[in-house]
């Protein structure tokens, strides 16, 4: 008999959540759960987040309403999110080598939000993450405007943030999502 994907990716998660209690050392298993129960929308989007290898984990404790974020906690980039240019106007600006698709369009199907500059230093507390890749962060209108895109990765024990035109993309460059639950 095969096995409910609700229950592997709820296995995966619980599995994941007491490996690295480093990460969420004031949150309880139980209390997580109970919120992924009363919002089982939720679980679509952390499904998405698995399977294009975000490995996703809660980080911090609850906020004052309880809520949890939920953040890509694999060590690079996940990479089924990679090869993106930032968002759909840089998308339609190339003329050749279209990448399929764009990092926030992607992140907007699965309901799940780039990381800001904040949240992606916030998560380089928690372990070094894109020590070979790099990650798509919210942009800030102005620079935006301007035709560019931020980007961040870890290198020689310094989290990094960078700048590239929004059209570009690379290989080793996607995008990390959270998800307020």
């Amino acid at each position: 008999m095969m096995a409910d994907p609700l229950e592997i990716l709820i296995h995966a998660l619980k599995s994941r959540f007491e490996q690295n209690m480093h990460r969420h050392a004031e949150a309880g298993w139980a209390d997580v759960l109970g919120r992924l129960q009363d919002r089982p929308d939720k679980l679509t989007s952390l499904r998405e987040m698995e399977r294009t290898g975000g490995e996703p984990d809660v980080i911090g404790a609850a906020d004052d309403e309880g809520a949890y974020l939920f953040c890509d906690c694999a060590a690079e980039s996940p990479q089924g999110r990679r090869s993106l240019c930032y968002d759909a106007q840089a998308l339609n600006s190339r003329k050749e080598n279209k990448p399929e698709s764009n990092a926030i369009d992607m992140a907007t199907a699965m309901g799940v939000s780039l990381l800001t500059e904040a949240q992606y230093r916030k998560l380089q507390q928690y372990g070094e993450f894109d020590m070979k890749t790099s990650s798509w962060v919210a942009t800030p209108p102005e620079v935006r405007k301007l035709g560019g895109a931020l980007f961040c990765d870890r290198r020689y024990g310094q989290v990094f943030v960078y700048h590239n035109g929004a059209q570009s993309y690379y290989a080793a460059r996607g995008f990390r999502g959270s998800l307020r639950v």
